[in-house]
């Protein structure tokens, strides 16, 4: 676990946020908002147990007595893969769990110090089932190059972002998993087409103006960033170029971004663990670019 750096960039942008969402009046003790997702006893309801003991003291505040389920909760989808010779989502087959909880906790962290939009400490973990998913405006998925989806998966996902909801795609590389999550999208969207999204679109400038579409890379691969500009993961043909693409309903609302070529949850992940990885990568793109879609989530 890597504690929340201190980003003076992001608070004096985000000072300025505070009548752009809700909020509600904080009681010092704080209620204990529901939980919607998991609740097969695989994940714990407060991330934070996840760790062990590994570190202590990560932050948590409370959110309001009165009304505690009035408040963002980071949800993560579980799904299923195809990996290691079988299909599921148990321990040989987790890729839906990558950068977990760390990714989750460093984002809602910001949020609720940053904004004044009220954050659920704790997150949630979500299956594809319809009365888990539908108490979030706003779904993560993670690792999909590997993904497979039964046709009522699909369905509840397609059902879903039919109905407001939206989602965000993140951390996969190469033409081999596009090919692959390719195929589930063509589950969940067969009569709509997948657009490039332009980086003038809002979804880039909703808080922070962002000049372009950014690839944030793995940490792992920051020592070649250094000494030759290389941001993409060259052990995966293909991946070279950052891609943002959607689909959008009739309205033209954008009800799922799927950002190719780019780890923006590694950039959540990581920002305590390199001063220089932090600002070059945390705090210039994937905290603004989170903050980004999250708002757009919120507001469309």
């Amino acid at each position: 676990m890597r504690k929340p750096r201190s980003a003076p960039v992001l608070l004096i942008a985000l000072a300025l946020l505070g009548c752009v969402v809700w909020a509600v009046e904080q009681d010092t003790q704080g209620g204990r908002p529901t939980q919607f997702g998991v609740k097969d006893g695989s994940v714990p309801e407060d991330p934070r147990d996840t760790r062990r003991g590994q570190e202590e003291g990560y932050p948590t505040w409370p959110v309001s007595k009165e009304l505690p389920n009035d408040t963002f909760t980071f949800a993560r989808v579980r799904y299923n893969s195809m990996s290691r010779g079988g299909r599921g989502w148990g321990r040989s087959n987790r890729k839906w769990a990558t950068d977990y909880p760390d990714s989750d906790m460093n984002m809602s962290y910001r949020l609720q110090q940053l904004t004044s939009l009220q954050v659920n400490p704790n997150g949630a973990v979500v299956d594809i089932h319809p009365e888990q998913i539908r108490h979030f405006p706003f779904l993560y998925m993670i690792e999909v190059g590997d993904i497979d989806l039964t046709d009522e998966e699909a369905k509840t996902l397609r059902e879903y972002m039919l109905n407001g909801g939206f989602i965000m795609v993140d951390d996969f590389w190469g033409t081999r998993e596009w090919d692959n999550f390719e195929v589930a999208l063509k589950q969940i969207w067969p009569d709509r087409k997948i657009e490039e999204i332009p980086l003038e679109h809002e979804i880039f400038h909703m808080v922070f103006p962002l000049k372009v579409k950014p690839q944030i890379p793995h940490i792992r691969f920051a020592e070649y960033v250094i000494n030759q500009g290389i941001t993409y993961e060259f052990d995966k043909p293909g991946s070279e170029h950052v891609h943002y693409r959607g689909y959008f309903d009739d309205k033209r609302r954008l009800m799922m971004v799927i950002c190719w070529n780019t780890d923006t949850g590694e950039g959540w992940e990581q920002e305590g663990t390199d001063p220089w990885y932090f600002k070059e990568f945390s705090e210039k793109y994937a905290y603004p670019l989170g903050i980004n879609i999250i708002f757009y989530s919120l507001t469309h």
